[in-house]
């Protein structure tokens, strides 16, 4: 989409009225485009804090542009904010790749609340798969620019010209690093186009089997190559390395509830799908699902308490509250 937005100047001084501090339209501008902005970046990053902090720099860099001193009129906005924030993402992306190397444990997106991202009802659904916890995971295989090529081009559905302007390489580079990108996600590409009425059912079925302590009927439900991973980040203890197999990932579970007192459990939608927002005495864990031919084909577990900021106990009944009568094994 191209926007032309031309500001008024200032009668006496004859530069933009903004570079002397009075309203413009720009402001409205980047608000109007934010949202998409801090897909982008989310998308880009994994983490939501992240992202506002790249969206954030992205206004001050659109400030400095718009009023400052050597301002002009910007025929596209949004070419240029989704511009600034994917440059802004990457050199994010590359500082953060160094600290992910450090880091304790498995690393796992940061679970976002699906209303707080503000999905576009009008978004196709390989537009929607992109940010949810199983792609965002995935995409981590991907280099920085592979990664941003892949958005721009699945999630945005730009042109190769845009991205390569975006990207301040060539049309022909933009193209090879989607070929390339989509060439390490196909093997898993399927973990992108999920049925949301068999994720919630599959949930659902989960939920049952473990409160009513079927261990039978919940490692059913999981995938032969399943795998969880657990992030706690150093500041709750988790497992260290990605448990593998229906047997040991339903062990794992049930060790869980041993350890710490279950008192409620939620369902909640993060990232565009269902997951299960457990509340024991000291910590919290989120679990979220990918899902694959009728069963679950990874879990996502999230304890480190820096990740959960955003994700809020619902405001209803949860699905059951005594650890007496819940997860019974």
């Amino acid at each position: 989409m191209t926007e032309t937005l031309t500001e008024s100047t200032d009668a006496r001084t004859g530069r933009p009225a903004s570079a002397n501090g009075a309203g413009s339209g720009y402001d409205e501008v980047f608000e109007r485009h934010r949202q998409v902005l801090l897909g982008l970046a989310y998308r880009m990053l994994g983490s939501w804090w992240d992202a506002e902090d790249t969206v954030q720099e992205a206004w001050l860099r659109w400030q400095r542009a718009t009023a400052g001193p050597d301002a002009a009129p910007i025929d596209d906005p949004r070419g240029w904010l989704v511009t600034a924030t994917t440059r802004l993402a990457l050199d994010q992306l590359r500082s953060a790749r160094h600290r992910r190397e450090t880091y304790v444990g498995p690393w796992v997106p940061e679970p976002v609340p699906t209303g707080r991202l503000a999905l576009d009802p009008a978004e196709t659904a390989a537009q929607r798969s992109t940010v949810s916890l199983a792609a965002l995971r995935l995409m981590e295989q991907l280099s920085p620019p592979e990664r941003a090529v892949f958005l721009l081009r699945e999630a945005f559905e730009l042109p190769y010209q845009d991205i390569a302007d975006a990207l301040g390489i060539e049309a022909a580079n933009a193209r090879q690093l989607h070929r390339r990108a989509s060439g390490r996600l196909d093997r898993d590409r399927d973990r992108f186009r999920v049925d949301s009425s068999e994720h919630h059912a599959l949930v659902d079925r989960f939920v049952a089997a473990a409160a009513s302590g079927d261990r039978k009927g919940l490692e059913s439900l999981l995938a032969r190559d399943v795998v969880l991973w657990n992030d706690g980040g150093g500041r709750v203890s988790a497992a260290r390395n990605p448990i593998h197999g229906p047997d040991r990932v339903v062990r794992f579970l049930l060790g869980v509830m041993d350890r710490w007192p279950l008192t409620r459990a939620h369902r909640v939608e993060v990232n565009g799908g269902p997951a299960l927002l457990l509340d024991f005495a000291t910590v919290r864990l989120l679990l979220s699902f990918e899902t694959r031919d009728g069963a679950i084909a990874g879990v996502q577990g999230v304890v480190n308490p820096d990740k959960l900021r955003n994700v809020v106990t619902p405001d209803r009944e949860p699905y059951f509250e005594l650890a007496s009568v819940a997860f019974r094994h």
